[in-house]
């Protein structure tokens, strides 16, 4: 196991955590936002000074890497790269759709077995950046960028209960009537539930060269395509 500073700020909610052998132990949060600029740098000197304060080592820090708010993402990158640097610390970029999903698996008993998952970021119009994942977080569907309608998701509708949840869920609802169609309200993406998935990586040497490392802005999709996929 490892200790984990963790950074989230790909939408208007603006969060930090530490986690240490899977467990959070610290977290701030700013859900009024965004306010990034003014809030990260706070957040990240309190969880620094309580790492130190309780002689914690840190072994990494893990960011959401998006698709979000440029600014936002901008800003927590930016933020993790400069604590990666001081410290001499690993980098894991965890994708922000998959963060969606922590609190969904780790709280919501009730999804069946065959459930999929399609996390949802809000878009113009009636378009929003979705995935579909199975209930290990494979991807049944990358990401991409969808135009809603009542056609959506058919072919998954058709087979699987389909859960529905992220800031951009609430304006589909009228749009997916399916039977299948389920929605899940209030789930944000959050730094205090992304230790799985940051866990996950270190067990499985996936780090980020620091250097270099970029996060997937909204700008990157085009024509409901993404240009890199997560």
């Amino acid at each position: 196991m490892s200790s984990i500073l963790h950074i989230e700020t790909s939408t208007s909610a603006c969060s930090v955590a530490v986690s240490e052998d899977g467990q959070n132990i610290f977290r701030k949060e700013d859900l009024k936002g965004p306010s990034h600029a003014v809030s990260l740098g706070v957040f990240v000197d309190e969880a620094l000074s309580f790492a130190d304060s309780h002689a914690l080592p840190l072994d990494a820090v893990a960011v959401s890497c998006g698709p979000g708010s440029y600014t936002g993402l901008r800003i927590g990158v930016s933020m993790a790269k400069g604590v990666c640097y001081g410290r001499n610390l690993k980098l894991i970029g965890i994708p922000t759709l998959k963060v969606l999903c922590v609190p969904v698996l780790l709280y919501h008993d009730e999804l069946p077995d065959d459930a999929l998952l399609c996390p949802m970021i809000d878009a113009r119009r009636m378009e929003v950046y979705a995935a579909v994942y199975d209930r290990a977080l494979r991807p049944v569907r990358d990401i991409a960028a969808d135009i809603v309608d009542e056609h959506s998701y058919a072919d998954y509708l058709q087979e699987h209960p389909v859960y529905f949840f992220g800031n951009g869920a609430a304006k589909c609802k009228e749009k997916l009537t399916h039977p299948n169609a389920r929605f899940i309200d209030d789930i944000q993406p959050l730094a205090s539930m992304m230790f799985p998935l940051a866990e996950k990586a270190i067990a499985e040497g996936r780090f980020e060269d620091v250097a270099y490392f970029e996060p997937f802005y909204l700008k990157e999709f085009v024509a409901g395509t993404p240009k890199k996929l997560i």
